[in-house]
């Protein structure tokens, strides 16, 4: 039987220096000052920045080859098309293509509006991780001389270098979490992000503090990487007097995936016959609708209530505790793979990536 049971990550051995390789995407990070003093992307900016920070020539860090997209994207214009970018770019350096070493490891520089989104994308398109991937960014530039991107990369390069773990991951602010558990809570703070239902993988204080439970290990066999389909999918958060007639017009076609930004454990208006008739009639004619609750913490229980229950009863998924950016891009990619809406329906209910968690035996 094979183990599975997480590997601790170990130590370097002494002079068994590690490859890592740095995907610049975009995102504050990189950033300067344009000429009205706002921070955009300028390519080369970055490179000229790294040249400065001595800490990369030393030899307890990993080696580094910086790779920089053609295109540096504020993360605010990152679509779905770029996540099948960056997911392509990972495994080409996890292959070593273009005559680089086969990485260890991956950071991807990107920014933190919605790191959150790619990092769960990532995580349902790269199966088979040989080893980890680090998305990191900053919320002042690396320009800046009170920028917390030093220590996010510094930091970065050091966990995607450790071995015995592979999954997505984001490190802001002496976090290392689960990509398709995190979510940007601060626009202010340095501690950015939260995993509001799973521990964080690591800490990182004076010393690294790993979850060796919580960790996957390498997958062991090829590394595989899906492919997105240019395929309607929504999100809708729900609010008082929303009406029928908006959720009509959010459901027509092409849509063929909601996500259902619901109150509480699941809830929604009950006494609404022609909104739920709304929700009825897509979901007859294909559409997957899957509900997850508003709230940061906890998750979707939909007879907990008759509020709930009513959405259950209409054909709605639970999302259990998914967060919104987890489940968009969980529907995508498996509404990418061409399967009929009952086979995404169930395997949004499943655990894929250590996105949910599984629901208690009944």
């Amino acid at each position: 039987m094979a183990d599975t049971q997480p590997r601790r990550p170990v130590a370097r051995r002494p002079g068994a220096r590690r490859h890592v390789a740095l995907l610049h995407t975009g995102g504050t990070l990189g950033m300067v000052r344009d000429a009205e003093g706002a921070y955009a992307p300028r390519a080369g900016a970055l490179a000229s920045a790294l040249a400065r920070l001595p800490e990369l020539d030393d030899p307890r860090l990993p080696s580094v080859r910086l790779e920089e997209s053609d295109e540096l994207l504020d993360s605010s214009d990152v679509r779905p098309g770029d996540w099948q970018r960056i997911a392509d770019r990972v495994a080409a350096a996890f292959r070593g293509d273009g005559g680089s070493p086969p990485a260890d490891g991956v950071v991807v520089l990107h920014g933190t509006d919605t790191m959150a989104y790619s990092a769960s994308a990532l995580a349902f398109l790269l199966q088979g991780l040989p080893g980890p991937v680090v998305l990191t960014g900053s919320q002042l530039p690396l320009v800046e001389v009170r920028s917390d991107g030093r220590d996010n990369l510094i930091t970065s390069l050091l966990l995607a270098a450790t071995p015995g773990w592979a999954e997505v991951a984001v490190y802001l602010g002496g976090g290392l979490l689960r990509g398709c558990r995190s979510t940007k809570v601060s626009t202010s703070g340095f501690d950015a992000f939260a995993s509001p239902n799973l521990p964080p993988l690591a800490e990182v204080g004076v010393d690294v503090a790993w979850r060796h439970d919580l960790l996957r290990p390498p997958a062991g066999g090829p590394l595989r990487v899906g492919r997105l389909a240019d395929v309607g999918v929504v999100a809708l958060r729900l609010f008082p007097g929303i009406t029928a007639d908006t959720l009509r017009n959010v459901l027509r076609d092409p849509v063929r995936g909601l996500v259902l930004e619901t109150y509480g454990s699941g809830n929604a208006p009950s006494r609404d016959a022609e909104l739920l008739g709304v929700l009825r009639a897509a979901i007859e004619r294909g559409v997957v609708v899957v509900n997850v609750t508003q709230c940061l913490r906890g998750g979707v229980q939909m007879g907990a209530y008759a509020a709930g229950r009513a959405l259950a009863e209409a054909g709605v998924v639970s999302g259990g505790d998914l967060t919104a950016e987890a489940a968009l891009a969980k529907l995508l990619v498996l509404l990418s793979r061409g399967d009929d809406p009952r086979t995404v329906a169930a395997a949004m209910a499943r655990d894929l990536a250590g996105e949910l968690t599984p629901a208690a035996p009944a």
